[in-house]
């Protein structure tokens, strides 16, 4: 059966589809207990940008907050941050540490929770975030030796620009790595002379943005490159890579990126709207990576913030380099104020 492009957005089921992933996880997601706050992200988030925040009552964004707040891993030896979840028993310390995903998740849901950051350490988790850059400029996920490339290094500046405070990176370094992961075709892989990427690409752009760095280190060339190189990745939909069809998620990693770099308004909006409400369940909620497939956690809040860089009328507006809700974006500025004025 061909997918109904009339379709709505199913608001009210993708909130309650939220819901459930901050209440339980069923046998068949408890593998991804090792990102357990990054799912707590996707629901927080997404319950924001779809308005409908209202879904968590005073009682329970009290109990996320606290939930959250004991994931933060304090380290004398620069392994501070948040890590992804409390299984980890306390006994097992020695392996109890910050991962940079995790720290840059967790601080965005306490923000969108309504929490002012006021028992974040901000110096220990900035000198952990110092700990996980290497010396070519690019991040480990964590001190203590892991995957490096370049969602950490974005997830570095998210967790920079998040506490306001750069000094625990190299930025010189970090733009260099970016520099040298610029492909033949002018966009960006996860390291030098690897192959394009449309996340990979999002995370460098972003990174730039946040670093406001830019519209210095890409000269106009290669920004005209790059917005033609993400152009090309639509189809009605948008892909990640030429000749992949086209995925729910990459509404988001390829549109914030056509947004930061002023070309948003470039997009076939209408043909990527029915796109991405063709992967919607109608029945339980959530979004697919594709058509006819399962719905999960990250397609259904990726594929709501692609439907918000496209200005559907009854979400949230998304602030694309950080991926939360502009009001939450907001806050984050006041809670900045308040620590600039002491």
């Amino acid at each position: 059966m061909a997918p109904d492009v009339s379709a709505q957005l199913e608001k009210k089921k993708h909130a309650r589809y939220f819901k459930r992933i901050l209440q339980l996880m069923s046998s068949r997601t408890a593998k991804y207990d090792c990102s357990r706050m990054m799912l707590a992200f996707f629901s927080i988030s997404g319950l924001d940008i779809l308005d409908c925040m209202d879904f968590i009552n005073p009682v329970e964004k009290s109990a996320a907050i606290e939930w959250i707040y004991k994931l933060q891993i304090i380290k004398e030896d620069g392994g501070s941050g948040f890590q992804a979840s409390t299984t980890l028993p306390n006994e097992a310390k020695e392996y109890q540490c910050g991962h940079l995903s995790m720290t840059y998740t967790a601080l965005s849901s306490l923000v969108a929770l309504g929490d002012d950051l006021s028992r974040v350490n901000r110096k220990a988790i900035i000198e952990g975030v110092r700990a996980c850059q290497n010396p070519d400029g690019c991040f480990m996920a964590m001190k203590n030796g892991s995957e490096s490339d370049m969602r950490f290094l974005y997830c570095a500046c998210c967790v920079s620009a998040l506490l306001d405070d750069w000094s625990g990176m190299n930025k010189t370094t970090a733009i260099d790595y970016i520099l040298k992961s610029i492909s033949y075709d002018g966009a960006m892989g996860q390291g030098p002379e690897l192959e394009s990427h449309g996340g990979s690409t999002f995370c460098a752009v972003a990174s730039l943005d946040l670093m406001n760095e830019l519209h210095n280190v890409l000269s106009k060339s290669q920004l005209e490159k790059l917005r033609r190189w993400c152009l090309m990745r639509q189809t009605d939909g948008f892909q990640g890579r030429p000749g992949k069809p086209s995925d729910t998620c990459y509404s988001f990693w390829i549109g914030a990126t056509l947004k930061i770099l002023d070309a948003g308004h470039l997009v076939d909006s209408n043909e990527n709207r029915k796109f991405i409400l063709s992967t919607q369940d109608n029945i339980t909620g959530g979004f697919a990576k594709y058509y006819d497939y399962c719905p999960d956690a990250i397609h259904t809040y990726l594929g709501i913030c692609g439907l918000s860089l496209l200005g559907e009328p009854t979400l949230q507006p998304l602030n694309p380099a950080l991926n939360i809700s502009t009001r939450v974006y907001v806050r984050l500025q006041e809670i900045h104020k308040k620590w600039r004025n002491g």
